[in-house]
Parts: structure tokens; sequence; C-alpha cells
């Protein structure tokens, strides 16, 4: 196919690096940096990863685990964020880490680890989709319980098959967001992104100020709650275990990434949307934490399932800083009801990210039936793998009716499988690459091969860490099965590659 030269001249920096790497341009070029920004903090999003995980911050640690852990986490996030936005600058396409991997690793480890880096990519992406809008029907579940009188008061709890039926209608409501114009998707990041951090400005404040019983200074910074009934004793053990709930919501930043063939000079803006969305969270989420914190006073009770939320930590903090003040909670349910649109916005920008790496993938034959997926509708979108995204995510979470264990282990893909993803270029990055690496506008200059090793070490090291037992003694309901669902990732798709992959499958397919 001959390249127009009058179109690449006139093209942006983004589009002449596309061009440059073998691609068309065949999605809309129409995201701002703010845009690109948007979907990668929305996805983030402080008020959903927080919220869900609050209780296991609590139980793991209490005060010092959500406040120590979340900067701990923080920084090394950020190295890890830094080294996939020098590795973005120099690839901007919306095959993002897959692409990369296949480009780091040279010519004879491309089709391999390009095949492994995307599989746990895609993978990882469906599992937080799934997480995602799950937890906003659980959400949904315990604003509907307390709205109608809370758990000791005869307030409706739904079953799972309730829980399930709202699972499918959000993911329904976002397949139909998702195909709308990039132009509206825009626009619904931006506000997403917005919402996320007006949300958390007010929360932090209303919370602690309407509370009448406050934690004091010592309570929220020194305070380490290592009675959590699960049998580890172990301080040093109980706040790495605590760490989940941070590193669980600095997930899904390669967003931006993804999204680079639909972004303004991609080479530039894709890197800062990725390190901004993370930046912005970091100091966001320390401020959400450190509110709420100072609302709690009472750990145990929070965490038992007969409170009026049903053990919903946050949504029980909310209820009672409005009802011992004003006498009913309405206030907190309303509080929640922002978390929940927060919820809602994150998993639409889930859906998206998904969306693009799809159909990249199977634009370079990966995915069976590649050819409907990479498929894009008139307005210039990939319709076909955005519902393909948004029924992969609805089968994934049906394990949920069958046993909560097994889902459980199905969304801690969402961490692990996706963190792997993020390694494997920067790790092929500072090994095979390290001579032959062309840096793009943003790089990190000599400090790029330290600070990509300290991110594949430290990635190396949570998903050793999240793999271990949580719960002692070690049953069938105790065990975690992190590295069980992992390990069967690893082996179909180690398998798929060698019975079938390895003989059709060669990396990245150029389209010029």
């Amino acid at each position: 196919m001959a390249v127009d030269r009058e179109s690449l001249t006139n093209a942006d920096s983004g589009q002449s690096r596309l061009h440059e790497l073998g691609y068309k341009q065949e999605l809309k070029r129409d995201l701002s940096v703010l845009s690109n920004f948007a979907f990668s903090f929305s996805i983030i999003s402080v008020l959903t990863g927080v919220t869900t995980l609050y209780n296991t911050g609590l139980n793991y640690g209490g005060p010092v685990s959500l406040v120590y852990g979340w900067l701990i986490a923080s920084l090394f996030t950020m190295l890890v964020a830094l080294s996939m936005a020098e590795i973005c600058s120099s690839y901007p396409t919306s095959g993002g880490l897959y692409y990369w991997s296949a480009k780091l690793a040279g010519p004879n480890w491309a089709p391999f680890a390009s095949w492994i880096t995307g599989w746990f990519n895609i993978v990882g992406q469906w599992a937080v989709t799934t997480s995602v809008d799950f937890s906003l029907a659980q959400l949904i579940q315990v604003i509907i319980l307390l709205s109608t009188g809370g758990k000791n008061r005869g307030g409706y709890e739904g079953s799972k098959y309730v829980t399930i039926a709202f699972h499918a209608g959000i993911l329904v409501l976002h397949g139909i967001m998702n195909s709308l114009p990039i132009s509206w998707l825009s626009f619904l990041g931006q506000l997403a992104a917005f919402w996320n951090v007006l949300g958390v400005f007010v929360l932090m404040i209303i919370i602690p100020s309407v509370a009448p019983e406050r934690a004091s200074a010592k309570f929220v910074f020194t305070n380490f709650n290592s009675d959590n009934g699960e049998g580890i004793n172990s301080k040093p053990y109980i706040f790495l275990l605590g760490l989940l709930m941070s590193q669980y919501t600095l997930t899904g930043y390669d967003a931006s990434a993804h999204m680079t063939e639909e972004t303004k000079d991609a080479d530039i803006n894709g890197p800062k949307g990725i390190i901004s969305a993370v930046g912005i969270s970091v100091i966001a989420g320390w401020g959400y934490i450190l509110g709420i914190t100072f609302a709690v006073t009472d750990i145990p009770y929070l965490l038992n399932e007969n409170n009026e939320a049903g053990g919903y930590a946050i949504a029980e903090v909310f209820y009672l800083a409005f009802k011992r003040r004003y006498g009913h909670g309405f206030g907190g349910i309303i509080c929640l009801g922002i978390v929940a649109v927060a919820i809602f916005f994150c998993g639409m920008s889930s859906v998206t990210a998904n969306s693009r790496m799809a159909y990249a993938f199977s634009r370079d034959g990966a995915m069976p039936l590649s050819s409907l997926w990479h498929k894009v509708n008139s307005q210039e979108v990939p319709v076909n793998a955005v519902w393909l995204s948004v029924i992969i995510s609805f089968c994934m979470a049906l394990t949920s009716l069958g046993s909560i264990v097994a889902f459980e282990a199905m969304v801690s893909i969402a961490v692990i499988g996706l963190y792997i993803a993020y390694a494997l270029p920067i790790f092929f990055r500072v090994t095979l690459a390290q001579k032959r690496f062309i840096a793009g506008p943003f790089n990190l200059g000599h400090y790029g091969v330290i600070v990509g090793w300290i991110a594949v070490l430290w990635v190396a090291t949570i998903s050793i860490l999240f793999s271990l037992p949580v719960s002692y003694p070690i049953t069938i309901e105790t065990l975690n099965y992190t590295p069980v669902a992992v390990g069967c990732l690893l082996i179909i798709v180690l398998s798929y590659w060698i019975i079938s992959g390895r003989h059709w499958f060669r990396g990245p397919i150029t389209n010029l």
C-alpha cells in the first residue's frame, strides 16, 4: 500500500510515528492530553479502589497500613509508570504493552514476548472491568440496604442473583456508552476525571467534619490493627498484606497507552497521561484515606458483618457520621452515591481500554476471530471489540454464583496479571534492548535502566506478596487462590502458544 507523504507531513507527531511503525490511521485521533489523562485517572479512580478494599486495609494493619502503605505503593508505582511512559513515547500504538515487548525483545523473541504480554494484559483488563462493575453492583446493594432501614432494621438484602443482574445491567450501559463516537467518550472521560477529583475533595472534608466522634492524629498515624481474626500475628506480614488495597487501586494507567492512536501528539501526550494520572491519584488518594480514617473510631465494629451496612466499612462510616449527628443517615447514603458514580465512570473507562487493546491485539491476528474484533464502524469506533469486552467480563463474573472464592481468584488476575504485563516490556527494555532502545521525546536519560530495574523488582515482589496466605490455618475456604488463578492463566496461554500460536503468530503485523 502506498503511503500518502502529504498526509504524513500534515499529521501530528503521534500519527507520523504511527506511520513509521507501519500502521495506518484507522481510529479517529481526536483526544487531547487532558482526555488521555482522564481515561487512566478514571480507571485508577481512588474512590473506587480505596472504597472497595478499605476493609482489607483496616483488617490488615489498620491506619498504619492505610496511610503509610499508600505512600510506599505510590512511590514504586510511580517508578513503574515512569518506565512505561518512556517506552510509550517511543512506541505510541493502541497495542501498547504487547507491541512494546515485541519491539524490545528483538526479532528472535518478538512473537513469544508479544504473545505472553498481550494475553496477560487483555485478560488482566477484562478482570479489572469484572471487578469494578461487580463492586459497583455490591455498593448499589449496600445503598439499597441502608435506604430501606439497614441490616438490623429489616433492610432489603439482595441475593447473589440480584447482584449479578445489577452487574449485567451496568455492563450493558458501559457497552452502549463505549459504542458512541470518540468525541462523546472524550467528554465523558473528562467528566469522570472531574467527578473523581471533586468527589475526593468533598468526601475527605465532609465525612470527618460531620462525624461527632473523630479519631486523634495519633490514632490515624500510629495505630496498628493486628487483631484481624485471621490467625496472623506477625506485624510485618500483616502490614505487607495491607498493601493490597493501595496496589489494587493504583492499577489501570496503561489505558493512556491504549488510547494513543486516538490522542493528538501521542508520543508526548501519552506519557504525560500516564504520569499525571498516577501522580494526581497518589495525592488525591492519600487525602481521601486520611479524611475517611479520621472518622474511624471502632475498627472491629466497622468490620462486623452485623452492622447496618453488613460489614461494608466505608458505607458504615458514612452512614454513622450523619446518623449520629442528625439522627438519620440520609447524608451518608448521598455520599455513597457520589462514590457509586465514580465507580460507574471507572467501569466505563475500563471497557474503553479493554476494547482498544482487543482491537490492536486482533489487528495483529493474535485472537480467535481476529478479523471480527478489529473492525471499526462508520464512527471509527471498534464496536465489536467493545461488546466482546462486555460479554467476557460478564462471563468472568458468573463464577460468583458458584463460589465467591472462585470469583476472588478470577479478580486477583486484575492486579497480578496486569502488573506482569507492565513489567515484561520494562524487563526487555533494561536487558535485551538496553543498548538499542531508541527513546522518544519523553525519556529518563541515564536513569532509565535504573528506574526500570526497580520497577521490575517491585512487580516481582508484589506478585509473590499477593500470592501468600492471608489466613491461618489454611483451608479450602481460606486458601489464597491468586497463584492458582495466575498459574492457570499462564498454563493456558503457554499451551495455546505451543499447540497453535507458534505456528502462525509472528508478533505485530504492519498494515502499511
